[in-house]
């Protein structure tokens, strides 16, 4: 199995694999990790019981109380078993005025953590392990910085890329991206996880061209929380889904197949809650989707440009302004930011200019809370670069030289 750094060939259609507030201000990040078993997966006792083996030494000196004002809470993605990989999350500290990251240590027991998320509550933080027996990982923050590895489940498929915490907070989504098909898990009153609860595999349409079979690689859920949405790279298609809040069961809804080929890879909405703008992998283009929140159906309009300038390229992701008047999507084999005005009432993307990361594969994009900064995590340069964004023209600036992170392929600022 390829786990999403290079191009997949024959298979995997490029490269594959891979929100929120100030709830977690007061959360320290820095700390060692001690863990007794490095990044093995945790035992069937491990998964019953949080494991008091994997837990951040607490560290006075860097506690919140101790921080610099200003600075928040940083955690980023890695591979561990990747050569020149992390040890597992990786802590930082970011200033959210002038974006200097201060890297502080690791969360190790947390294998191949390439993609995170938090829980609405800010007390437990999730990874998925991308790894050929997949699994996701809760994590218990601690104010004091002595987070703790609650343990892992399953995710019943191979290298999981993404997850997503329902806006309710009661349940974990995750995306398998090898195996093609998406999980459901129970969130715990302590943050832990339960087990699985479902299972959905995308056994059809048939797979695009070029590809074997499906490869899930986005689960999120639409603005009004009423439909889970699932983006399949393999078969060209984004499936819609309903959540049974009772029993943790996705019932499909809807589907839609866009043109062959297209590889689609990362869907984001536009605040509205009417248009979505869909990241299509193998073949370089974005595409404005209308949608219907009564149906969760998606229409997806005409491909457009990335900005790329020839070559291979895989956009990665797309993010937007919460005002809804600027979209950014990560280039990476072009290496840029490529800026889009929103326009229309977002019914229209309207491609402005590229802007360098500085950096080599962008794998990944995340806004700070107070969308004063832009963060992309460089994969294949090891590195994590910040931009000061200018919410008037949508305008980005680096901060400074990109900070170094081995293999850096999701940042999570707080």
């Amino acid at each position: 199995m390829s786990s999403g750094t290079e191009p997949v060939t024959g298979s995997g259609g490029g490269p594959g694999r891979r929100r929120f507030l100030g709830a977690l201000t007061g959360v320290a990040v820095a700390g060692t990790v001690s863990a007794a078993s490095g990044c093995a997966s945790p035992t069937e006792a491990e998964r019953e019981r949080p494991d008091r083996a994997h837990r951040a030494h607490r560290d006075p000196a860097s506690s919140a109380a101790h921080r610099p004002r200003g600075e928040r809470p940083l955690f980023l993605g890695t591979y561990t078993s990747r050569e020149g990989g992390g040890g597992g999350i990786g802590l930082a500290a970011y200033d959210d005025v002038t974006g200097r990251i201060t890297g502080t240590g690791t969360l190790t027991g947390v294998p191949d953590p390439s993609y995170l998320a938090l829980h609405p509550s800010g007390r437990t933080l999730y990874a998925v392990n991308e790894r050929e027996k997949g699994g996701v990982t809760a994590v218990a923050l601690s104010p004091s910085g002595g987070h703790e590895v609650l343990g892992t489940r399953d995710t019943g498929g191979a290298g999981p890329c993404h997850l997503w915490v329902h806006p309710g907070g009661r349940w974990l989504l995750s995306a398998n991206y090898a195996s093609g098909s998406v999980a459901v898990h129970p969130v715990q009153a302590s943050g832990a996880l339960g087990e699985r609860t479902d299972l959905v595999e995308h056994s059809e349409p048939p797979p695009g061209p070029g590809q074997q079979g499906p490869h899930a690689h986005q689960i999120s859920t639409a603005p009004d929380g009423r439909h889970v949405l699932a983006v399949d790279l393999g078969n060209d298609t984004v499936y819609t889904y309903r959540l049974d809040e009772k029993a943790g069961t996705l019932s499909r809804v809807s589907h839609v197949t866009v043109r062959p080929g297209a590889g689609p890879r990362h869907l984001t909405f536009h605040p509205s809650g009417r248009f979505a703008y869909l990241a299509n992998e193998v073949d370089n283009t974005v595409v404005v989707c209308a949608y219907d929140p009564a149906t969760g159906r998606l229409t997806p309009g005409e491909p457009q440009p990335t900005g790329a300038d020839g070559g291979t390229n895989y956009p990665a992701q797309i993010v937007v302004t919460r005002e809804g008047r600027f979209a950014f999507l990560a280039n990476r084999g072009h290496n840029s930011i490529a800026r889009y005005a929103i326009e229309r009432g977002g019914a229209r993307l309207r491609l402005l200019d590229t802007v360098s990361v500085d950096g080599d594969f962008p794998r990944q994009l995340a806004f700070s809370p107070s969308q004063r900064l832009l963060f992309t995590a460089n994969q294949k340069s090891n590195s994590v670069s910040v931009f000061q964004v200018d919410g008037r023209t949508g305008n980005l600036r680096l901060t400074g030289k990109p900070f170094t992170a081995p293999v850096a392929v999701c940042a999570l600022p707080l």
